[in-house]
C-alpha cells in the first residue's frame, strides 16, 4: 500500500498537527510506503529528505502571518501524482493542502482529519472563514473517510456542515509512552508552571503572564514554542512587571523537551480552541497537573483531580486561585492513548477504505 500524508508544515516545525503526522507516518512506514508532503515557507530546508524511514517532500509556500500555507508548487505536484498512491491523506482544515489534496482526487482514496476548531484564529482569519466554508465543504464531501481526533471534533464538524456520519471515525492522538516511564522529577528553588504550543493569541498564553503577580515570587513561567504573537507576549512580561519570572524557550530537543515537562509543577492551556491537546496528553505522562480553560476539546481532559478547567472567559483571580490548587498535586490512575494504537487503528481504517 502507498500512502501520502499531506499536512501544512512537519518536522523540524512543531506543533499538534506536525506531531501527529510524523508519529503516524514513522509507524505507518514500518509496514507500508509512506511519503509526506509538506511547505516550507522560509525555503531553507532540502526539497526531499528521508526522515524516519519517510520520504519528506518539502514545497515553497507563501504562509502570511504563518496561515493559508499557499503553494502552487504542491497544487501542480498533487493534480500530477496523487493517482500514484492508493490513500490520500490530507491533514488540518484551516489551511489549502487539504483543498489541494480535493481538487486533486483521482482513483486513488482520500482520507481527512481536519483537526477542526469552528473558526479563524484572529479576526481577519475568522472573517476569512466565512467564505473559505464553500472550500472546507467540498473537502469534506470529496473525502472518503474523516478522522476525528476527539467527539468534540466530531460533534462540531457534524453541527457545522452536512456530513454523513457513517463515514466519521474518532482516533484520538497518542503520545509515546516509552518516552514518559520514569519522569525524572526536580527540586529546584522555583515552583514551574509550563506552557508548550504555538505562541497564537487564541491560546490564552497572556492569561500566564498577567496571573504572576498575583501569584507567589518564587513561581515561574516557562513558555515553550515560537510563533506570531511572541513579541506581544515580551511587551507584555515588561509591561506587568514580571519579565524576571518569564522564561521563553524554541527549538528544543526532544530530551530537552520532556525534561520540562518533569520538572514543571503545574502545566497551563488556556486555549479557545483545540481538537484534542499532546500537549497536555504528555504534561498528564510526565506526571505533572493541568489546568486547562474548560472549552472545546479541552473540557474532555477536565476530571478536577489530574486536569483542572477553568470557565471561559478568563478571569484572572480565578485563574490565580486555582493555580494554587493545583500546583504539585499527586497525578494518579492514567489511561492515555499511544501512537502505536493510534497507527494500528488508521491502518485498519485504510484497508477498509481501499476494500
Amino acid at each position: 500500500m502507498k500512502i501520502l500524508q499531506v499536512c501544512p508544515r512537519y518536522y523540524p516545525s512543531v506543533g499538534g498537527v506536525e506531531e501527529h503526522v510524523r508519529n503516524i507516518s514513522k509507524r505507518l512506514a514500518k509496514e507500508f510506503e509512506v511519503s509526506v508532503l509538506t511547505t516550507d515557507p522560509s525555503g531553507r530546508l532540502q526539497n526531499v529528505q528521508r526522515i524516519d524511514n519517510v520520504e519528506v517532500r518539502y514545497f515553497k509556500s507563501w504562509a502570511p502571518n504563518e496561515a493559508y500555507f499557499f503553494s502552487r508548487d504542491m497544487r501542480k505536484y498533487l493534480a500530477d501524482y496523487s493517482g500514484g498512491y492508493d490513500i490520500v491523506h490530507a491533514h488540518s482544515y484551516h489551511a489549502l493542502p487539504a483543498l489541494y489534496v480535493a481538487l486533486a482526487k483521482s482513483q486513488n482514496k482520500m482520507i481527512f482529519t481536519p483537526h477542526y476548531h469552528g473558526s479563524g484564529h484572529g479576526w481577519f482569519r475568522n472573517l476569512l472563514h466565512v467564505p473559505y466554508r464553500l472550500f472546507g465543504n467540498r473537502i469534506l464531501q470529496k473525502a472518503d473517510k474523516l478522522v476525528c481526533v476527539s467527539n468534540y471534533e466530531k460533534t462540531l464538524l457534524l453541527s457545522n456542515f452536512n456530513v454523513d456520519e457513517g463515514k466519521v471515525s474518532v482516533i484520538p492522538n497518542g503520545i509515546s509512552l516509552q518516552e514518559f516511564k520514569n519522569p525524572k522529577k526536580k527540586c529546584g528553588k522555583n515552583r514551574i508552571i509550563l506552557y508548550v504550543g504555538r505562541l497564537e493569541e487564541y491560546k490564552g498564553v497572556h492569561y500566564l503572564i498577567r496571573v504572576l503577580r498575583k501569584l507567589d515570587d518564587d513561581i515561574v513561567l516557562e513558555i515553550v514554542g515560537k510563533g506570531p504573537f511572541k513579541k506581544k507576549l515580551v511587551a507584555l512580561a515588561k509591561k506587568e512587571g514580571v519579565a524576571g519570572r518569564v522564561r521563553f524557550y524554541q527549538d528544543l530537543t526532544r530530551q530537552i523537551l520532556l525534561q520540562k515537562y518533569a520538572e514543571a509543577d503545574l502545566f497551563a492551556l488556556l486555549s479557545e480552541h483545540e481538537a484534542f491537546s499532546i500537549s497536555v496528553a504528555e504534561a498528564l505522562a510526565s506526571r505533572t497537573p493541568c489546568v486547562v480553560a474548560d472549552t472545546s476539546a479541552l473540557t474532555e481532559w477536565v476530571d478536577d483531580r489530574n486536569c483542572f478547567g477553568l470557565s471561559c472567559p478568563i478571569d484572572i483571580n480565578d485563574l490565580s486561585t486555582l493555580i494554587n490548587i493545583a500546583m504539585g498535586k499527586h497525578v494518579t490512575n492514567l489511561a492515555l492513548p499511544n501512537w502505536d494504537d493510534v497507527s494500528a487503528k488508521l491502518a485498519r481504517l485504510y484497508r477498509e477504505c481501499l476494500r
